[in-house]
C-alpha cells in the first residue's frame, strides 16, 4: 500500500477563523514571524489566506466569509476563551521569538521555560484569543540524525 501522505513541503496545515482577518494577518506576521503566502479577499472579508513559517503553513479566513467550514468553527470568546486545538510552532531562537511576541502585545499564558522533554517554549494568545505554543524542541531532530 502506498503511504497516504503526499510528498510535499508540509502535510498538516492548521486552519483558523478571525473576526478581523486582515488585521490578524498583519499581527501574526509582526508578532509571530509568519509571512504572507497568499491572501484572497473581497473588501473586509478574507475568503482564504495562507501564511508560512519556514516549511510550515497556516490557513485562515474571516469568520463571516460565508463558507460552510467557517460555520462549523467557534471562536474562543464564544466558548469561554477555550480552544479545542492549538498550533505548536518550532522556532530557531525561542527567547528572541518570545521577546518579539511579547513586544507586539501577545498575551503570554505560559512563560518561557525549559521543558522536561527538551528545549524551551512558551504559550501565548493572539488578540482574538487563539492559543499558540512556540518552542525550540524539534520532534523531528532524532529522525534526521
Amino acid at each position: 500500500m502506498n503511504p497516504p501522505a503526499k510528498n510535499t513541503v508540509t502535510t498538516v496545515i492548521p486552519s483558523l477563523r478571525y473576526r478581523d482577518a486582515h488585521a490578524m494577518i498583519d499581527w501574526l506576521c509582526k508578532a509571530f514571524g509568519f509571512e504572507k503566502h497568499a491572501v484572497y479577499a473581497d473588501g473586509n472579508t478574507v475568503h482564504h489566506a495562507q501564511l508560512t513559517f519556514g516549511h510550515g503553513m497556516i490557513m485562515l479566513g474571516s469568520v463571516d466569509n460565508g463558507s460552510a467550514w467557517g460555520q462549523r468553527i467557534a471562536q474562543p470568546e464564544e466558548i469561554g476563551q477555550r480552544e479545542t486545538q492549538a498550533c505548536y510552532v518550532v522556532v530557531a531562537d525561542c527567547a528572541a521569538h518570545y521577546a518579539q511576541a511579547k513586544a507586539a502585545g501577545a498575551e503570554i499564558v505560559d512563560e518561557l521555560e525549559t521543558r522536561d522533554y527538551g528545549g524551551s517554549g512558551y504559550s501565548a494568545r493572539d488578540p482574538e484569543g487563539h492559543l499558540w505554543s512556540f518552542g525550540d524542541y524539534d520532534p523531528w531532530a532524532e529522525h534526521r540524525a
